[in-house]
């Protein structure tokens, strides 16, 4: 964990500078694969149609990259625990997990694509014109799939195993192939549309390549054949910390397909036609892509020092971060606007010209629908802002509003009112959804970021603790689980007396925020309350998992010893000398007993006991993969209903009985 102490020492804004360049550079790269083909089609014959027909493709590939990032990122999370407990057993087998489960996902939409291509192209908004230039395309791009997928669940793998320069040279390669090859195929060999996919599949199969060698002999773990059977409960995990990815990409995906849609059906009723306003769109997004991706690479790289200073409560620099992402942010969302309502032509150029009608709808949909670019940058960095901070909902409700929310339901409405009073003008109705858009989702992105803030305290150093690991003798380690209202922290301590050894309850918190550098009452809310909150992803909560699993494994290595809570029995389930109890009681002795603990109310008793039962299961669950009340997990299952005293004797005698 020392490594991790840097993050709340060093200099907020040297630490951006070394974290937000890879994120940056790598989300350019990405987006070059998806901008480049775009270029030299524009600049070829195929003019504006083909631009239009590689944007109807597009929603599908997002689609892919949906399955692809909810693995790998889910793998690569997996990946960075793993490392934290040095576990490389459970790394192998998360690795080759995600590859096979990943390969057997683009098969299946590799067979869907090629099986049911004109259909959803037409869905996605192809015109008659535009109809067999998109299946072309799309066809060759679906055909690597597998490639495509494999690539990008590998290079997240790969950036966790501690090598992201690498990942970042393999994307490189890849995106320099395609650059190449885009001229020589498109124009040199005359092979249009179907040459620029081929550029783009060849590319992609040189960065699936380079990504592969590096499996060979990658740093933390070793695959085996056995690696490669899809783990169920391996998989259930990946797919859970990758969730937020894959709802992130699909939202993309439900408003591209409503714009395609709605820029079909109200631009063939408008002096447009269909063709242009899908083409329009299609460069629009991609230019975009770029400055979202400088801002989201920006906030990306202050995701790990805005977590570690949240957790170790230094919020003095969570302030000063958020201050200096917020000013290169709102930057490039300054310089993007400017240039979008000054010169939008010079940037449609660069994608080939078009007639007078092109020119004209493209010039209003950069100065209208990009208005706001600076408000859109905010929107983004404050969601990943909330995320990194393990603030869940803020980071849902700013992550959809403005797509999700906002904008369908602008597009929506504007399009239909528009259209209705005069026939001919709903097209705009798109336009003008985009900075509306931008508004409402800006003044409520204002809003809780205010309020989060004036309700941050200041710096205040938490009580140094400083618990000392206890020496004991060899012996069996009684690791206790316990529903609440049970007393277990009471009976643990009774039996670690008659046991004649060490108890850790609290002090394995204490211990923790000692190891890590993060504060103690924040590994303790993740224990009870707050995990549930929060993205499995976070990583400052990695950070506090780890830290916390590192001092149990070092409590027992000191010797025998009994340890209350906190996962314990999984922590240390490849010692042979682990007693796991679990405590359990009737409801009505539970509340009964939290009443006389606390001084609750019935009703308040049943209330939290609720609660702190939700909140272990969580944990155990989300730690584990198993379920905490399963009594097959434990040794000795108690009801502790025949009383403290009677209760600890019977564990202390089962423990020595072993």
């Amino acid at each position: 964990m020392e490594g991790n102490r840097i993050l709340g020492e060093e200099k907020p804004a040297k630490l951006l500078l070394k974290f937000s360049v890879p994120c940056v550079a790598g989300l350019l790269i990405s987006a070059f694969y998806n901008i480049v083909d775009q270029i030299f089609i524009g600049n070829s014959s195929l003019g504006y149609l083909g631009n239009a027909a590689t944007g109807i493709s597009f929603p599908i590939i997002c689609v892919a990259n949906a399955f692809a990032w909810c693995v790998g990122d889910g793998a690569a999370t997996f990946l960075s625990i793993c490392a934290g407990r040095q576990d490389s057993d459970s790394a192998h087998k998360c690795v080759g997990t995600g590859l096979s489960a990943a390969l057997m996902i683009s098969l299946i939409l590799t067979a869907v694509s090629l099986t049911f291509s004109k259909p959803l192209m037409k869905l996605f908004g192809a015109s008659q014109a535009t109809l067999e230039l998109s299946v072309e395309y799309f066809r060759i791009i679906a055909l690597f799939f597998p490639a495509y997928l494999l690539l990008n669940v590998m290079n997240g793998m790969i950036r966790a195993d501690g090598s992201p320069m690498y990942a970042m040279l393999a994307m490189s390669a890849g995106a320099v192939v395609n650059i190449i090859l885009d001229p020589v195929f498109i124009f040199m060999m005359d092979w249009g549309i179907r040459g620029a996919a081929i550029a783009t599949a060849v590319g992609q199969m040189i960065s699936f390549i380079v990504c592969a060698v590096y499996f060979l002999r990658p740093k933390m773990f070793k695959l085996q054949k056995s690696s490669f059977k899809i783990d169920g409960q391996m998989l259930k995990t990946l797919v859970q910390m990758g969730g937020s990815t894959f709802i992130t990409q699909i939202s993309i995906v439900v408003v591209l397909l409503l714009s395609n849609v709605m820029l079909f059906h109200f631009g063939a009723l408008s002096v447009y036609g269909s063709d242009i306003p899908i083409s329009v769109f299609s460069i629009q997004t991609k230019v975009t892509t770029i400055v979202i991706n400088i801002v989201v690479g920006i906030a990306l790289g202050g995701q790990p020092i805005l977590g570690y200073n949240y957790g170790a409560k230094k919020m003095d620099r969570v302030r000063e971060t958020y201050r200096l992402i917020l000013i290169l942010c709102l930057t490039v969302g300054m310089i993007a606007t400017v240039m979008f309502e000054c010169f939008p032509e010079a940037i449609v150029g660069l994608f080939g010209g078009g007639d007078a009608l092109y020119m004209d709808f493209a010039v209003k949909t950069f100065r209208i629908f990009l208005s706001l670019t600076v408000v859109t940058c905010m929107v983004k960095l404050t969601s990943i802002f909330f995320q990194a901070i393990g603030k869940s909902m803020q980071a849902m409700t700013t992550s959809i509003i403005r797509d999700m929310l906002c904008f369908v339901a602008f597009t929506l409405l504007l399009c239909r009112v528009l259209e209705a009073r005069q026939p001919g003008t709903g097209i705009y109705g798109i336009l003008l959804a985009g900075p509306l858009a931008d508004i409402v989702a800006g003044i409520v992105v204002l809003v809780l970021t205010v309020n989060f803030f004036s309700h941050l305290p200041k710096d205040q150093p938490e009580e140094e603790k400083h618990p000392a690991l206890c020496a004991s003798v060899p012996g069996p380690i009684l690791t206790i689980a316990r529903e609440h209202g049970t007393g277990g922290k009471q009976i643990g301590k009774l039996a670690a007396e008659k046991l004649n050894v060490p108890f850790y309850s609290k002090e394995m918190t204490a211990l923790a925020a000692q190891e890590s550098g993060l504060a103690g009452a924040f590994i303790s809310d993740v224990n009870q309350t707050m995990f549930r909150q929060l993205y499995l992803s976070t990583t400052v909560v990695q950070q506090a998992v780890i830290a916390q699993e590192q001092i149990i494994r070092k409590i027992a290595d000191q010797g025998a010893c009994v340890l209350v809570g906190r996962a314990a029995d999984h922590v240390l389930r490849e010692y042979d000398n682990v007693v796991s109890v679990f405590l359990y009681a009737p409801q009505e002795v539970r509340v009964k007993n939290i009443c006389e603990m606390y001084g609750d109310t019935p009703e308040e008793a049943r209330v939290q006991m609720m609660r702190s039962d939700e909140a272990r299961a969580s944990y155990y669950r989300n730690i584990s993969g198993r379920e905490w009340r399963d009594m097959e997990n434990y040794d000795l299952c108690l009801d502790v209903s025949i009383g403290r005293e009677k209760a600890a004797e019977i564990i202390a005698d089962y423990v020595k009985s072993r």
